[in-house]
Parts: C-alpha cells; sequence; structure tokens
C-alpha cells in the first residue's frame, strides 16, 4: 500500500543519511518510477526531500531540517510489532510483520530482545473470517458498497451497506457502516454476515465513530438477581468478573447484573441446568420453568 511505503521510506531516511532510489525500489519491491512518485508524495506533504545525481548520489532529507529520530524508543518499536502480529493471526499472513521489518530497517537493534506479548486475534471462525475482513478492508479503501445476508435474534435480512471502519471489540470482529435500509449508521458483526458481495461505488460521507460502550451496543432493560451454586463462581467471574456476585453464608453465589432483554435472560438462567434460580425480575421465573419443561418433553418422547 502507497502509505505503508511512504512511512517505510521515511523511516529509512531518518535513520540513513541518503540512500539511492534503485535501493528503495528493489526494498519495497516496486519500480523506480513508483518511488519517484512517492519522494514527491512526501515533499508535498511538508518533508523537505532533496535528490541529487552521479555516483553519490542519491535520496536525503534536507540538511537543517530536524525530525526527533528518538521519537519511538525500543519498547515502543516492540509493542508496535506485537499489535502488527496480532493482525497477522487475522489475515493468516506475515505481511504486518514485513512491515514492521521495513519500519526498523537499519536498526534492527530497535527489534532486539525478547517478545513477551502474544497477540492472537483470530478465532474458531477464521477459515471464513479472515475472507470477510480482507473484503470489507478492500471494500473500506475502495469506496465499495458491500451486500450480505444478515442473522440477528430478530431474523434474517438483506442488507447493502457503506462500510467506514473495521473493528475489534468484545472478543468478536464489527464492521461499522452506513446501512441503506435503516438510513443510518449500524454496526454489523462479522460472523452474522454471510454471502458478502462488493459492488457499487459510493460517496464517503462525514462518518461518526460508533459509541462502543457496553451501555449503549448492551442496553441492560432488566436487572437480574440469580441464585447460583459455588461450582460455577468460574463462569461468573468470566463472563461478569467477580463484582457480579457475593458470597451468601450457605456458600451460594448471588449474582446480580443488567441484561438486555427476556430471551437473554431465561436462556442464561436455563443455561445453568440446576445450578441456577432466577429471583428477580419475578415474573420470568415462569418463563424459565416453561423453558426447562419444552425440553423435558422433547426429550422424555412420545
Amino acid at each position: 500500500m502507497k502509505l505503508d511505503r511512504m512511512i517505510g521510506i521515511l523511516s529509512i531516511l531518518l535513520q540513513q543519511e541518503k540512500v539511492t532510489a534503485p535501493y528503495l525500489a528493489e526494498k519495497f519491491e516496486v519500480s523506480r518510477r513508483t518511488i519517484n512518485r512517492d519522494i514527491e508524495a512526501l515533499c508535498m506533504a511538508g518533508i523537505p526531500l532533496v535528490t541529487e545525481a552521479g555516483p553519490k548520489g542519491g535520496v536525503s532529507i534536507m540538511e537543517g531540517y530536524k525530525i526527533d529520530r528518538t521519537l519511538l524508543s525500543k519498547s515502543d518499536m516492540r509493542a508496535i510489532l506485537a499489535g502488527l502480529k496480532s493482525l497477522d493471526s487475522v489475515s493468516g499472513t506475515s505481511r504486518y510483520a514485513q512491515l514492521m521489518e521495513k519500519l526498523s530497517a537499519g536498526a534492527s537493534g530497535l527489534l532486539a530482545g525478547d517478545m513477551h506479548i502474544l497477540i492472537d486475534l483470530s478465532s474458531w471462525y477464521k477459515a471464513s473470517l479472515s475472507p470477510k475482513i480482507e473484503l470489507l478492508h478492500d471494500a473500506i479503501l475502495s469506496g465499495q458498497k458491500v451486500s450480505f445476508t444478515y442473522f440477528a435474534p430478530k431474523g434474517e435480512s438483506q442488507r447493502i451497506i457503506e462500510p467506514y471502519d473495521l473493528i475489534f471489540q468484545w472478543s468478536s470482529w464489527y464492521v461499522w457502516g452506513w446501512c441503506e435500509i435503516r438510513e443510518d449508521f449500524r454496526l454489523f458483526k462479522l460472523v452474522r454476515m454471510t454471502e458478502l458481495k462488493p459492488g457499487g461505488s459510493f460517496e464517503k460521507r462525514a462518518a461518526p465513530l460508533p459509541d462502543l460502550a457496553a451501555s449503549s451496543v448492551f442496553p441492560g432493560h432488566y436487572q437480574v438477581k440469580a441464585k447460583i451454586q459455588p461450582e460455577y463462581k468460574w463462569r461468573l467471574i468470566e463472563e461478569y468478573g467477580p463484582e457480579s456476585f457475593t458470597v451468601l453464608p450457605d456458600g451460594t453465589l448471588l449474582f446480580s447484573s443488567a441484561f438486555m432483554d427476556k430471551t437473554s435472560i431465561v436462556g442464561w438462567v436455563a443455561s445453568f441446568g440446576a445450578g441456577a434460580e432466577l429471583l428477580e425480575p419475578a415474573e420470568f421465573r415462569k418463563e424459565v420453568l416453561a423453558f426447562a419443561e419444552g425440553i423435558r418433553e422433547k426429550y422424555l418422547g412420545p
């Protein structure tokens, strides 16, 4: 990508006094003409680059123009590398790690040392998820609409969106875009999207950043209280944190949290089997009982 390459060129010039265009062309695996266009673009962006012809010529930053070469410390560079490697875990390639190597060209010492932060953003659905991420990313960069089938609790629907951002949040991938059906910006979960097809360019509009606060995306309309058996403490801690419950004198756990809707409450309580009892909202206790009886009848058979 052009931006990646331009950042790489600037990084090399910060670390080496002068380099040749053929060297940069070989380093970034592009033509010399492409490098010349990148240099012109950097100059237009306000970085004064000087090109000199001859055996000792090359490209350099104008003398007297100062850029802090110590802007990124070794720990900063290691943190960036960890982040870039985490993106490789999604795409299944090593392109971001290769980009980091190019950014640190001529200063390999910046990457020396052990890496103790390992981030893997891939999921159980990596085989199907990675192509979606690539397709949506390309559509965002090229300004192409994307059509798809979307599966949500309220049903299945056909959508066409103008994609603006890919977001990794709550251990899942989402795309933020303008939905033609809703005529508004919406957040779509990638694992619920199928049959993605790019098509039709769009003029980018002013796109606000999504409000990713849990209270906004998952509004708690019902306050739930439930008594949970102690063998499920690990699950409460994993799903809601240690502050979500108190230990009662008999050892059982009094759980309290907000839920979005009745369906999620009933399903969550029933998933514990006999290990949970819903206390509040009291009107949903019959719903849990009906859910359990439905399962019992199905397994009892005729």
